[in-house]
């Protein structure tokens, strides 16, 4: 036997071989067996199955057990293969070779760097098997592909019927053969679930609510600017302790000095000139004519100067009460213009303390007043400070944080033996009244949509 006649020969038993393989396997199986094993028949250096429906992909390919649709090769094979299937040559149902210049300049481009020059398109039925070859088929590997894919086709449709026809068959025994107590079993829970999700969604509820808070003193006395002036001093520091009477600030006098100054000469001059119309007056009528005029001007300038001495007596402002002193720091009120009853410090208790809070409108809720609030400071988020509402503003306002909210007032209960120190800040839990636990549960999801629609 001739070495020609041997190659052929060993190349039939391969082929049957492979036909008996391909014939038994699984639709799996079968897919490794097309791309790895027909090299046994015919070289090439790389082998992708083409599946056409129910949506075209890449379902195999030579060396690689699991084709990962979105790595860069095989996003390439998919759209390559993608083309081709569209194609008339290909359509037609023959073996076809196609090179780069068969091809679209995007897909012809990127083709030295993923296939090998010479493509094989060999119909299957389902799909296509495509090889990549370094040399193009002679007439004797056309002859023999057209045996191996009449066999690969065939082998593929008839394991899909066979993979349909399993699936049917299980759904029709589990159809006709159900466990009835499993199935009633299962009906019961599924019942019960849903009994259990519709009783839960009617659950009342209590609404609540986080809004950021402060420690603020109850009953303040404010101090205020009792005239118009420049601050001069600032006697106490923040948070100090003051006794009633104490020197808590002054005002500037220099101002107030320099028109006392003033306004006293010319009340001496007043003096000086009724006192000549007076002497004038036994012999002059016309002085004694001006004397009641002069002496207006008289009084008026000694009403100026008693004015101006009241005020120079209230430029030291002391304290009316024993408390806390309340204010910012001392630099930024030294040298600071003041208008009369301008808030400058607060002077409180600091035993005397209750809880203000700022509601944001999004979050707001129906909150009445001697509802519970609990307060977690920042400085201890692990304690709560039990309070009792006294307070929700009518309107909201705009914030420091240029957020509109409802400004909240709550007392703290009298268990509370050590208050917190005014100044605090945290954060407080708000109570509203009880409803369902689905109002709660999509209470801002809905308004959010609301808003978001424009409903």
């Amino acid at each position: 036997m001739s070495q020609v006649e041997s190659r052929q020969l060993m190349r039939l038993a391969a082929l049957v071989q492979i036909e008996k393989r391909a014939r038994a396997a699984d639709p799996a199986e079968l897919g490794f067996i097309m791309v790895n094993e027909t090299m046994g028949l015919l070289p090439y250096r790389q082998a992708l199955l083409w599946q056409q429906k129910p949506r075209g992909k890449v379902i195999a390919a030579s060396g690689i057990t699991t084709p990962d649709q979105q790595a860069p090769y095989i996003f390439w094979a998919q759209r390559l293969c993608a083309h081709l299937s569209r194609t008339e040559t290909a359509r037609s149902g023959d073996i076809r070779q196609f090179v780069p210049a068969d091809l679209p300049t995007p897909l012809g481009e990127e083709w030295d760097e993923w296939m090998a020059p010479h493509l094989v398109w060999i119909p299957l039925g389902p799909g296509a098997l495509v090889l990549g070859r370094d040399e193009p088929l002679s007439e004797s590997d056309r002859a023999l592909l057209s045996y191996v894919a009449d066999a690969y086709g065939h082998a593929w449709r008839a394991s899909l019927l066979r993979a349909r026809v399993w699936k049917r068959d299980s759904i029709l025994k589990s159809k006709s053969q159900p466990d009835s107590r499993n199935e009633w079993k299962r009906r019961g829970l599924i019942t019960l679930l849903i009994l259990i999700l519709v009783a839960g969604a009617f659950y009342p509820v209590r609404q609540s609510v986080l809004a950021p808070a402060e420690i603020i003193p109850l009953e303040p006395t404010m101090v205020r600017a009792p005239l118009d002036g420049v601050v001069d001093q600032v006697l106490v520091r923040p948070n100090e302790t003051v006794a009633e009477g104490q020197l808590l600030f002054s005002l500037d006098a220099r101002l107030l000095r320099n028109q006392l100054e003033v306004s006293s000469r010319a009340l001496d001059a007043a003096t000086t000139e009724l006192r000549q119309a007076r002497q004038a007056a036994v012999m002059d009528p016309a002085a004694r004519a001006s004397l009641p005029t002069l002496q207006g001007k008289l009084e008026q300038q000694q009403a100026e100067v008693d004015y101006l001495n009241d005020k120079l007596t209230r430029i030291e402002i002391r304290a009316t009460r024993e408390g806390l002193a309340v204010f910012d720091d001392p630099n930024d009120w030294r040298g600071r213009p003041v208008a009369v009853g301008e808030r400058v410090m607060l002077v409180a208790d600091p035993t005397k303390v209750e809880i203000e809070a700022r509601l944001p409108v999004a979050d707001a809720i129906d909150l009445e007043i001697g509802t519970p609030v609990r307060l977690f400071l920042n400085i201890a988020p692990e304690r709560a400070y039990d309070a009792t509402l006294t307070f929700v503003s009518y309107q909201s306002q705009k914030g420091a944080d240029g957020i509109l909210g409802y400004r909240i007032k709550a007392l703290l209960d009298a268990a509370e033996e050590l208050p917190p120190r005014i100044g605090l800040k945290g954060t407080a839990k708000l109570y509203g009244a009880k409803v369902p636990l689905v109002y709660f549960l999509f209470r801002r999801p809905v308004a959010a949509a609301r808003q978001w629609l424009g409903l």
